[in-house]
């Protein structure tokens, strides 16, 4: 099995802190065997690792919509941040890439809500079971059953902002994951999830702060 987290951010997102050192770490001690890199609005990072560790870095980017954000996988170029739900999806699937929703119906953490996700439904591949830092919000219960009644993939992700966030939730694949396989891979995929840790839901809040004071971001 391969465990693959498809939701996480580097040090390039505002509340991000996972580097460019920390992904090798996780990828070379086997914590995880495929991680989707997925800054707010920014691929740079996933690019430049994918460019170094091939299909082990998948390219993502969460994506703030007017209505919520989306991921994207398996990208190729930057979705604009700021486009409705319609356009982003569409600019999503023009580069073959694949729709994940995160952590869906948390106003939170600007998940989708019903009505606007209902309203995308035909474009969407994988929604968001399984959040590692569900913790405020936890919506799965509800995410479970709008997937199976929308016959969609669901999937494990940590979200995590910081090192010690990875390695707690997951999906377990049976293959590594490709643009190819990983919707069909996902229907037979076992969800492996864990509470947080206090340090992982502190983690954006930490980083955000970090940057304000050094004048980043």
């Amino acid at each position: 099995m391969y465990k693959v987290d498809l939701h996480t951010h580097s040090s390039t997102s505002p509340d991000g802190g996972i580097t460019p050192e920390q992904y090798q770490k996780a990828l070379e001690t086997g914590l995880l065997n495929a991680i989707a890199i997925t800054d707010h609005n920014a691929i740079s990072m996933a690019l430049d690792l994918h460019a170094h560790f091939g299909s082990q870095i998948i390219v993502g980017e969460e994506i703030m919509t007017t209505h919520g954000e989306i991921v994207g996988l398996f990208l190729t170029d930057l979705v604009p941040a700021g486009l409705s739900p319609h356009e982003t999806v569409k600019r999503i699937k023009d580069q073959g890439g694949i729709v994940y929703i995160p952590h869906p119906f948390e106003t939170f953490r600007k998940g989708m809500d019903p009505h606007t996700l209902e309203q995308i439904a035909d474009f969407v591949d994988i929604i968001e079971v399984c959040n590692g830092r569900a913790f405020m919000q936890n919506r799965s219960a509800q995410a479970v059953v709008w997937a199976r009644l929308n016959q969609k993939d669901g999937a494990a992700s940590s979200d995590a902002h910081g090192y010690r966030g990875l390695g707690r939730t997951y999906s377990d694949l049976s293959e590594m994951p490709t643009r190819e396989n990983l919707l069909q891979i996902l229907d037979r995929s076992v969800l492996r999830t864990q509470n947080p840790t206090f340090s992982a839901l502190l983690y954006p809040k930490y980083h955000r702060l970090r940057k304000r004071i050094r004048g980043q971001h």
